[in-house]
């Protein structure tokens, strides 16, 4: 599914069969790959050197890592990369599941574009930048496609937002698996930043490559950062058991993956939708109606008559959305149901309330577009 020949090593296809000698001053280089998927496919041409090593999985397995950095490269900022595989690799396994093509390799090339999420062969070209994280977010990234988009392929780019927002969301999960919890929340928070809320993640109908990733024409970079912002709402909202059982039930099409015991495979939204309704027992279509379907965030209005505070949520299309929510009253923080979207309680009318403290639920907020108004107004 990726091919790449060089005059130094031969960065391609996962097994190479051999090459002949064409007699004519060229050569023919023949490597095969195990299901291939129909997604992100690419050639490379360079002066690569090829750096190996073995990952020993917790699933029993024993995966070759491989990196084709360019010959001209820094060697230590090369094998600083180069060390980060295996403890990405351990993240992606213990959190979601093996590594979907351990018996070929989880391999790299060096490119001269920022990425892509070739199979078995992720494009990297981030220059070894470090930025504070403490891991490379373009590495991790496109190791995240290994499972959400080479192991699980959208059947439609109506549902990218399969690959790209849960992709998106490992890395907030990585930071925190690497740094702890202000890690995770600095990454949800830039995210937060970028929404633009313009067009639905997903419409329901067909659609093509260039209007989803167009943001004048369809959800854009609300894939990534939208997507991931989701996925951790519904995370917090369902709890960790069943987030993780329905991705590795999206992904694998089974809860129980083990290396040899599932293939690629396609995927929708609504499957992954009836894949949460079944692992929590609940009907949960509410919640991607409004989180997907719907361009605008949910609302979460509060009124306050003397000591009476009332909750309501407002959606989009103006269907109940009964998405819990967390209240903190001078200091004291309680969780309201929402049932059919609203709640009340009691507080001093002196009192210091604060909605939704831990940054649980993705919702619409004022002060934010009032922000993201000011940067549209031309400087006086």
């Amino acid at each position: 599914r990726y091919i790449g020949v060089t005059g130094v090593q031969t960065c391609a296809l996962p097994i190479f069969l051999g090459k002949t000698d064409n007699g004519d001053g060229t050569t023919t280089w023949n490597w095969t790959a195990r299901q291939p998927d129909t997604y992100a496919i690419s050639l490379n041409v360079g002066p690569f050197v090829e750096m190996t090593a073995d990952y020993p999985s917790r699933f029993g397995n024993v995966i070759p890592l491989r990196f084709w950095r360019l010959a001209s490269d820094d060697p230590a900022k090369a094998a600083a990369l180069f060390a980060e595989f295996p403890k990405q690799l351990d993240f992606y396994e213990a959190t979601i599941g093996p590594f979907p093509f351990g018996d070929e390799k989880m391999g790299v090339v060096e490119t001269p574009h920022l990425g892509m999420e070739h199979q078995t062969i992720n494009a990297y070209g981030n220059g070894y930048k470090l930025d504070g994280k403490g891991y490379d977010w373009l590495l991790q990234h496109e190791l995240a496609h290994e499972w959400f988009g080479n192991q699980l392929t959208n059947a439609d780019w109506d549902d990218m937002w399969l690959h790209e927002g849960f992709g998106t969301y490992m890395q907030p999960l990585y930071a925190r698996w690497l740094n702890g919890e202000r890690a995770m929340q600095s990454e949800l928070q830039t995210m937060r930043l970028t929404l633009s809320n313009r067009f639905p993640v997903v419409s329901g109908k067909p659609q093509d490559a260039g209007t989803v990733y167009n943001g004048e024409t369809g959800p854009g970079l609300d894939l990534y950062y939208k997507g991931a912002l989701i996925a951790h709402t519904l995370r917090l909202h369902i709890g960790d058991d069943a987030f993780y059982e329905s991705l590795r039930r999206l992904v694998y099409g089974r809860p129980d993956p083990k290396p040899g015991n599932f293939q690629p495979r396609y995927a929708t939204t609504p499957e992954f939708i009836a894949i949460v309704n079944d692992v929590t027992g609940r009907d949960l279509g509410w919640f991607f109606d409004a989180y997907l379907y719907q361009a605008a965030l949910p609302d979460l209005v509060m009124t306050r008559e003397g000591e009476h505070v009332s909750l309501e949520w407002k959606t989009g299309d103006g269907r109940p959305f009964p998405l819990p929510v967390d209240v903190e009253v001078d200091g004291q923080t309680r969780s309201l149901p929402m049932i059919n979207g609203r709640a009340s309680f009691t507080a001093p009318a002196g009192a210091h309330i604060l909605l939704d403290p831990g940054s649980k639920v993705l919702r619409r907020l004022e002060y934010l577009e009032v922000w993201k108004a000011s940067q549209k107004t031309p400087a006086s």
